[in-house]
């Protein structure tokens, strides 16, 4: 797990934000959503989800087709019924195109990672952090925040619409929408600082509760429960996030010694090594790794804990056996070429240059993935392109004197004509419009 933030040179900014990635999470959350994004007619892959460190319940989008989902939405969602309806709901603010309308749309995550004015400024960033790919700061004033988020009660009831359309569709029940409207609704007479920033942002009202139990009466598919499977995967998830983002004595809490649920041991073992207490939190995963050898998330969690406590050589070992069952996993990736890196081991340069070089064909194009890519060319002696590779991490730190001049030093070492010399004109051009555009801009 990925867990990154950057505190902005903002004045405005009032608050930090971190954003969260974790392979495991990431997919159990694709597997919830796309059945949704497929019958709503969109491609799955369009769509980016996020996960923000933050305990406040609270979903949104931004930008067109970016969906934000807050860990305490998801720690404290009933089941996976839930968190669907909340995200087919999010879905339907897609379809309408309920805040492209007041906003420009944010920038391709996968070009420059910036995010323009999500919560009052959303700017992409790398980090010097071994374990991060990539952070996103989002800060604004709580004031501002609101109000750029905020949709209207029409817009709303519209959503719900969708929402309730796209869950027939898929064969869901709505529920755990209900459920969890339910929940807001009660929220409603509070005020406002004791809110949760989703009931802020999302108007509530009794017509929308009501629509909604009418649906559920009609609808063929509301005594549906989520399978087995996807309930032993949201479990897992829950337990995962929550062992990472809480104390100890909180996890034990929820997650006692007495429950011996596969989700619970693991949780308590991510918060056992987030304790610090390496052989315990290595007893427990090697006890989950004998029900499930071919995990490759377990062997993922084993890597990070080794690794972390500067046992590289035990870690390459999890971290290879991951990606031989993951190899398309571009989270996977990048932790294990950042083990082979760090390793320092001449033998294993060629192979980590690959394997960050495969991450960012996979859709990991973020500063950080370039700057150590950057590194191993540089180390392998490969001063071209290590200019080129630290010249596109700067590019998306938004440092642009700095790309232009890493730009130029690469394309007097690459050969004229190669597509990594015509990658370090792009960058160059690149450049020039986009300051003959803040030029204009300012006229």
């Amino acid at each position: 797990m990925l867990i990154t933030s950057f505190s902005p040179q903002d004045a405005l900014a009032q608050a930090k934000r971190t954003f969260i990635r974790d392979a495991e999470a990431e997919a159990t959350i694709r597997s919830f959503a796309d059945p949704i994004f497929r019958a709503a007619g969109m491609n799955p892959g369009d769509i980016s989800i996020r996960f923000v460190k933050d305990k406040a319940l609270n979903a949104f989008v931004a930008g067109g087709r970016n969906i934000f989902l807050n860990t305490g939405l998801i720690t404290t969602s009933s089941g996976p019924d839930a968190l669907i309806g909340v995200i087919a709901h999010e879905t339907g603010h897609i379809e309408g195109g309920h805040l492209t309308r007041t906003r420009a749309a944010m920038e391709d995550a996968s070009t420059i990672q910036m995010i323009g004015t999500v919560l009052g400024a959303i700017a992409a960033a790398g980090t010097r952090d071994p374990r991060a790919a990539q952070a996103l700061i989002m800060g604004s004033s709580a004031a501002s925040r609101r109000k750029f988020m905020k949709y209207s009660r029409t817009q709303e009831s519209s959503a719900d619409q969708a929402a309730m359309r796209l869950l027939d569709a898929t064969g869901r029940s709505a529920k755990g929408l209900a459920d969890f409207l339910g929940t807001l609704e009660n929220q409603s007479v509070l005020s406002p600082r004791l809110q949760d920033p989703y009931v802020q942002t999302h108007p509530m009202s009794h017509t929308r509760i009501a629509t909604l139990q009418d649906f559920i009466q009609k609808s063929p598919n509301s005594d549906k429960v989520s399978p087995l499977h996807e309930r032993l995967l949201f479990d897992r998830m829950v337990a995962k996030l929550f062992g990472y983002l809480e104390p100890l004595s909180k996890v034990l809490k929820r997650y006692p010694e007495s429950d011996q649920s596969f989700a619970a041991r693991y949780g308590r073992a991510i918060a056992h090594y987030r304790n610090a207490e390496l052989d315990l939190a290595l007893k427990l995963v090697a006890e989950l790794m004998q029900e499930s050898p071919n995990d490759p998330y377990l062997n993922e969690l084993k890597g990070q804990m080794l690794f972390e406590h500067g046992r590289s050589s035990q870690a390459l070992v999890a971290y290879q056996k991951a990606y031989q069952i993951l190899p398309q996993e571009k989270l996977i990736l990048i932790e294990l070429a950042r083990v082979e890196l760090e390793m320092n081991d001449p033998k294993l340069l060629s192979s980590a240059i690959e394997h960050f070089r495969k991450a960012i064909r996979l859709g990991l194009n973020s500063s950080f993935s370039w700057r150590q890519l950057g590194i191993a060319y540089g180390r392998r002696g490969d001063m071209g392109l290590s200019s080129l590779a630290l010249a596109e991490a700067e590019l998306y730190m938004g440092q642009f004197p700095n790309a232009e001049y890493l730009a130029k030093r690469a394309l007097k070492t690459l050969d004229k004509g190669t597509s990594s010399y015509l990658q370090a004109e792009d960058i160059l051009l690149s450049i020039k419009a986009l300051r003959e555009s803040k030029a204009a801009a300012a006229k």
